[in-house]
């Protein structure tokens, strides 16, 4: 029979391997509060975050003013930065870095910040909702339309950029061998239905910033003659395109095996997927329904697949950041944590090309790693760090003297209820022993042996993944 303790213990470990998934991990104490409401609940409470500018949006403008009118996506980054690390709504904030990374565009060549961020506000407004609705949106978004060159598409002479990489990485995919569920006249019909959709010609920025950018069709510039896409053919336009598209299930899979991949695991389920390619289609295309079913699957809940995702560079920089939760107001230390995922090789608001960044173990080699370590280990000995202070407390409220093994249990509990290896906790559990002496609350080093623990803890592969 399960002890109540057990029981616990087994949703404290669910609770935390929720949040890391669907946001950016949480602290312990944060865990306790999510625990209250029941595991269900906390699902629907991140599924519905509610959308629209947060009360210290005036105090973000006030620190980073030089993104309030942002030239370039180096000034803007701090802005998403900032809510990627405090915001109340994680998935909000995970699902548009999802988006951002699916249907990328990069900052180097369209070289405008106010508009990266107006990208990056738009996966919030409708990354959870149909993806027919997301996929308009982008096809109308003037930074995508200049980033893949849909301005120079034109009536008579169409360029295939947009229509091909719509089709490729944004909405159906391809195989292995390089074939998906279209054609090469499919991408030649896109582009024709896709001509006249540009971006407005934007004036130069002048000395307080840049103009916004604008959408603009031309129908002038319009290819209105007869297409044939994916088996139909008639008088098609862009939004006839993507309403064709989200009907295939091709599309249904392609966003099925892309949010489990980004959800839940590196490693391809396929019975999995085509479950929730299922779920897809039978709600219209939404992804908030796709995400309940993953959360509140027994496959999501096993520790099948729990810590088995590498963390991206965002994942690593802000679950750690919000751990030790030590920003009160954006200060300018605050505007530098993007600079954290750029040194691990995740450059926010400017993927390395139109495929976005390679998940899963690629994200580490020798030089990310030694960032990673760096990074974490500093950030949990900030003894004014308000998380800080309560991974000690804790640690502290386990027992005034503990032994090696409940002594490494404590701070792997404090340190947001983390798991680690066999292997890795014996090699923790050995360096304890070396002090000779079991953990005492009261003993002078205390906090000096806690704070170091916290540190080789982060410094484990362990940590590494999520």
């Amino acid at each position: 029979m399960t002890t109540v303790s057990n029981r616990q213990s087994t949703d404290v470990a669910l609770m935390a391997h929720l949040l890391r998934r669907a946001g950016f991990g949480a602290t312990r104490n944060e865990i306790d509060e999510y625990l209250k409401k029941g595991y269900e609940a906390v699902v629907e409470e991140l599924l519905y975050p509610d959308h629209g500018e947060m009360e210290d949006q005036d105090l973000v403008d006030r620190y980073f003013i030089a993104s309030v009118e942002a030239r370039s996506a180096g000034h803007a980054d701090p802005q998403w930065a900032w809510r990627l690390a405090t915001s109340p709504k994680p998935l909000e904030e995970k699902i548009s870095l999802f988006w951002h990374g699916l249907m990328a565009v990069g900052g180097v060549k369209l070289d405008h910040g106010l508009e990266m961020l107006t990208e990056i506000e738009l996966f919030r407004q409708f990354g959870l909702g149909r993806f027919e609705d997301l996929l308009l949106e982008i096809s109308r978004n003037p930074g995508m339309m200049y980033w893949l060159d849909n301005q120079n598409s034109h009536k008579g002479a169409p360029n295939e950029n947009y229509g091909r990489e719509l089709l490729e990485l944004f909405a159906m995919g391809i195989d292995e061998s390089g074939e998906g569920a279209y054609t090469e006249d499919d991408v030649k019909a896109a582009a024709r239905a896709f001509t006249g959709w540009a971006s407005k010609v934007t004036p130069p920025p002048f000395f307080l910033g840049p103009f916004p950018m604008e959408f603009q069709f031309d129908p002038e510039d319009h290819d209105d003659s007869e297409k044939t896409f994916l088996g139909q053919t008639g008088n098609w336009n862009g939004d006839d395109i993507v309403r064709m598209i989200c009907g295939h299930r091709a599309a249904a899979h392609f966003v099925a095996l892309r949010l489990y991949d980004y959800f839940v695991s590196d490693t391809p389920n396929e019975a999995e997927i085509e479950r929730l390619t299922d779920v897809f289609q039978a709600n219209d295309g939404e992804i908030r329904s796709v995400l309940r079913e993953i959360f509140n699957s027994d496959h999501f809940k096993s520790e099948e697949v729990r810590f088995k995702k590498m963390k991206s560079p965002s994942d690593l920089v802000f679950g750690t950041t919000r751990l030790v939760d030590r920003f009160e107001i954006p200060e300018s230390d605050s505007g530098n944590l993007a600079n954290n995922t750029m040194f691990m090789g995740q450059h926010l608001m400017n993927p390395p090309s139109v495929e976005g960044w390679h998940e899963g173990e690629e994200w580490v080699d020798s030089g990310a790693l030694i960032e990673r370590i760096n990074f974490a280990s500093t950030e949990v000995s900030r003894l004014d760090a308000r998380g800080v202070q309560e991974m000690l407390e804790r640690v502290q409220s386990a027992g005034d003297e503990l032994n090696s093994e409940a002594f490494v249990d404590a701070c792997l509990d404090g340190l947001g209820a983390i798991d680690a290896s066999a292997r890795t906790k014996s090699i923790l559990i050995d360096h304890a022993d070396r002090y000779g002496t079991p953990w005492e609350r009261e003993a002078p080093d205390a906090i000096e042996r806690t704070i170091e623990m916290f540190q080789l803890i982060v410094s484990t592969p362990d940590y590494q993944y999520c």
